[in-house]
């Protein structure tokens, strides 16, 4: 049974400064949404799918976009730090809250070592000879500073890095647009979408499903604006804005971009199993255009500072929840004069340096860590739309300002396809059984945690009980 009431979830993790702007967690959230699963984990999907990789990238937005409604309707009712790892608590149960939390911080660590990994590969554009690893811990490194620093420094530095990206995706747009219809120079067609062999569906659905798997990856950071909650302004006002444009420029410029890196070269060309250089900076350097491979391979290493960024912010609110829920030490539950919760912060930090030494030991650890994370953004989005569900059941619907349509048939269709996803992960031998194989143990070390911190927290009630 929940443990927890609607006004004991914010109150509980209050303290946190309210000055985050509408704009600001807009950008927080694509900062984080657009990282290296569009740069440099797209090409993985051209590998599996072919052109029909658009059809995988759909079928994971649809996914996203049931998430993004049933989480808009929930955290404007429940503006806190913990976001959904609360949501679980309280409508799952204290178990489901423990869970989640701790798997989504896991995840997110694993996710910055995989994009720390990612900007060490695209530092061996210009610098050949530096290791990867010595990239991905100094760049991991440099961002643990920024968020010891108050959130508004980190929010004008994400702000500036976001608007970078997402300026260089609207241009790639233009510019691949305009070749492919001839505008500046000769029409590059769609020869290369349906007119080479196997057409646009060269390896089958199969090779699509198993597209969905990076597609889905792409899209997980669409919760990370809930996570701002505790920081906004005016969190019911902001938060389902900000959710809801993200959803639509990610869509846009995931099949847009796709669409003309597809159109411009050969898939073949553009998809690997294991990517040594993004498909972006791999189709400027074809075109020939001057420097064009240059600026390119900047603005993806700026994607993934981004990207790390925002989720090293997360992890450590998240750990921040996990204390003042009294599931993590206090000290981590402990705000600086600048309103961070400094050790949260640090000690995420380090697991992040870890993670990033990974790329040592073997050249698949960015596809490792991106298949660990993906199997904890499942059994998040999952935990969300479980929530939702009795989360409906306690509040009316036209109450609500913001309304999830066609409930519950929406969440009982993503929750299918997640499973579905999990299923495709547990048979594929390649690489992402490491998913499941490494999931299915964690969520058996947090279950027998939780038993034991459970029989623990009685033992000392009970004996406070005694005493008084």
């Amino acid at each position: 049974m929940p443990g927890l009431s609607d006004n004991e979830a914010i109150a509980r993790e209050g303290g946190l400064h309210r000055t985050l702007g509408k704009r600001q967690i807009t950008m927080i959230g694509l900062g984080g949404a657009i990282g290296t699963g569009l740069f440099m984990g797209s090409g993985i999907a051209i590998g599996y799918a072919g052109p029909a990789v658009l059809l995988s990238y759909l079928i994971a937005a649809l996914i996203a976009v049931i998430m993004v409604f049933s989480l808009s309707e929930m955290a404007v009712v429940h503006p806190t730090a913990g976001s959904f790892g609360t949501y679980a608590e309280i409508y799952l149960g204290p178990f489901a809250g423990f869970l989640i939390r701790y798997t989504y911080w896991i995840q997110q660590v694993l996710l910055i070592g995989s994009e720390a990994i990612a900007i060490g590969t695209y530092m061996r554009f210009w610098f050949p000879e530096v290791p990867i690893w010595l990239s991905a811990i100094g760049f991991s490194g440099a961002l643990l500073w920024l968020n010891s620093r108050p959130v508004r420094n980190f929010a004008s530095v994400e702000y500036w890095l976001t608007v970078i990206k997402v300026t260089a995706i609207v241009l790639f747009i233009i510019v691949g647009g305009s070749r492919i219809l001839g505008l500046t120079g000769p029409s590059t067609g769609l020869h290369n979408v349906i007119g080479l062999p196997g057409g646009f569906m060269p390896n089958g659905f199969s090779g699509v499903w198993m597209g969905v798997l990076m597609a889905l990856f792409s899209f997980l950071g669409l919760e990370f604006v809930v996570a701002t909650a505790g920081e906004a302004e005016n969190p019911r006002e902001a938060i389902p804005a900000a959710l809801r444009t993200m959803a639509a420029r990610l869509f846009l410029f995931y099949i847009l971009a796709l669409f003309i890196i597809l159109a411009f070269m050969p898939w073949t060309q553009a998809g690997a199993k294991v990517v040594t250089q993004s498909p972006f900076v791999r189709m400027f350097g074809a075109a020939g255009i001057p420097y064009a491979a240059d600026a390119m391979n900047f603005v993806v290493a700026v994607a993934a500072l981004s990207a790390m960024n925002t989720s090293l912010y997360l992890a450590s609110r998240m750990l921040f929840s996990l204390s003042r829920g009294g599931y993590a030490p206090a000290l981590f539950g402990k705000l600086s004069a600048g309103g961070v919760p400094l050790a949260a912060t640090l000690l995420s930090g380090a697991c992040v340096l870890l993670a990033g030494s990974l790329a040592m030991l073997t050249p698949l650890a960015y596809n490792y860590l991106f298949g660990v994370a993906l199997f904890g953004g499942i059994l998040t989005w999952a935990s969300i739309l479980a929530s939702h569900m009795v989360f409906r059941r306690r509040h009316a619907a036209g109450d609500l300002p913001v309304k999830m349509p066609f409930f519950p048939a929406a969440q009982l269709l993503g929750l299918g396809l997640l499973a579905a996803i999990t299923a495709t992960m547990a048979f594929d031998h390649e690489f992402w059984d490491v998913a499941v194989l490494a999931g299915g143990p964690w969520c058996v070390f947090v279950a027998i945690v939780y038993r034991l911190w459970a029989v623990r927290r009685g033992r000392v009630a009970a004996s406070a009980t005694i005493a008084n």
